[in-house]
């Protein structure tokens, strides 16, 4: 098999790459190791940025999106048994953020790609990628009971961070940069309204909470516990007691409470790696870097990452020039690092810290005080959450 680009991994970074290459007239082949229905229904992220809506409606991927994509124009600070709204349009210039969940674009761009897109298969594992430094880069991979070929003239790894793509690459020329943090969170999915109309985030002495909302009827909400927790260890009433304490204020407001259909433990890291090209091998989203989800930023880098490596890719088809694929890594991480940071900001301030004291409790309040006291300080997280725009 050949093709010009070969995308290994079928989640929305591979997949939306393809739908921007197709309509440029660039052949490429999707290869996903995972079943149709398996990265259709994997829990992700649902928190768009007002760049990552644009994205697909750019690509003519948001039917769905426009029709059922909630719009947000701010978020919720809650701490002291206060309320405090951050409005984005007004600190931004107009800007939003859209809940849709990251289930329903990838049922999107795979009905598209499968109705009039470029190859995609499933259950296709990409075992090895050889010659990633010549022209001709090659990708080893098992499908239907047999090894193939598939030969490109790119390569880009959207595989994730367990993938093969990032690990191709030398060690000599590469670095990667990791910090783990001493708290997971434990999600869940209820089938029950959303007890509010934006995400709240809420800082309180027993740790962070979270409440947001898959659609108009599911609510997805987590909470701060200790790393090594399980599941199965906070039955469903403690999980709504608890929820409830970290989002109680001194005002009428209660926690709509139902049926609990999902539970799982995510432990919180930021990483980065850098470069994110070496030959003809470019990585994409979380196989390049991972960010906590407090500052939903995950696939939204992934999706920034794919509209720089798209632009870069069109001009080499238009007119041969390297110029932009040269400038990929650079470009990518610029935006990538500023992420990073504030997701690590946010973190840090909203988090019950393990090993903290007063004085740290007395600096996150602080931090909190001055975001919603100053107009200056709410508009650099109104900046930085709703997306900031490409370094290039």
């Amino acid at each position: 098999m050949r093709t010009k680009v070969g995308i290994i991994g079928g989640g929305p970074a591979g997949l939306l790459l393809a739908r921007l290459l197709h309509r440029a007239g660039i052949d490429c082949v999707v290869l996903e190791a995972r079943t149709r229905e398996y990265v259709e229904q994997r829990q992700r992220a649902g928190m768009l940025e007002q760049g990552t809506v644009d994205a697909l409606r750019e690509a003519d991927a948001a039917e769905r999106l426009n029709a059922e994509g909630l719009v947000h124009q701010g978020i919720e600070l809650r701490f002291d048994r206060e309320r405090h709204h951050i409005d984005f349009p007004t600190l931004t210039g107009g800007r939003t953020v859209t809940i849709y969940a990251q289930t329903e674009i990838v049922k999107d761009l795979v009905a598209l790609q499968l109705a009039d897109g470029p190859t995609l298969l499933f259950e296709a594992e990409a075992i090895a990628i050889e010659k990633a430094e010549s022209a001709s880069p090659v990708v080893r991979f098992l499908h239907e009971g047999r090894e193939h070929t598939l030969d490109c003239d790119w390569v880009v790894g959207c595989d994730g961070f367990h993938g093969i793509s990032r690990d191709t690459l030398p060690a000599e020329v590469g670095r990667s940069h990791a910090h783990d943090y001493p708290y997971s969170w434990l999600g869940v999915l209820a089938d029950v309204a959303p007890s509010c109309e934006e995400l709240i985030y809420a800082r309180g002495e027993k740790g962070f909470a979270l409440h947001s909302m898959r659609s108009a009827h599911v609510s997805r909400l987590y909470l701060q516990v200790p790393n090594g927790t399980v599941p199965d260890d906070w039955p469903d009433d403690r999980i709504w007691d608890e929820l409830a304490a970290r989002f109680a204020i001194d005002a009428d407001w209660t926690l709509r409470r139902g049926p609990i259909t999902a539970k799982a433990v995510t432990p919180m890291r930021s990483y980065v790696h850098e470069p994110m090209r070496h030959g003809r091998l470019l990585l994409a989203g979380d196989a390049a870097h991972i960010v906590p989800p407090t500052g939903a930023k995950g696939l939204n880098l992934a999706v920034s990452d794919v509209r720089v490596l798209a632009r870069a890719f069109v001009e080499l088809h238009r007119s041969g020039s390297e110029r932009l694929l040269d400038g990929y890594s650079d470009v990518c991480l610029a935006r990538v690092w500023q992420a990073t940071r504030f997701s690590y900001d946010m973190t840090k301030m909203l988090h019950a810290q393990p090993d903290g004291d007063a004085f740290e409790s007395r600096l996150q309040l602080a931090r909190l005080r001055r975001i919603t006291a100053s107009r200056h300080a709410a508009a650099e997280l109104a900046a930085n959450y709703s997306g900031l725009p490409l370094m290039a």
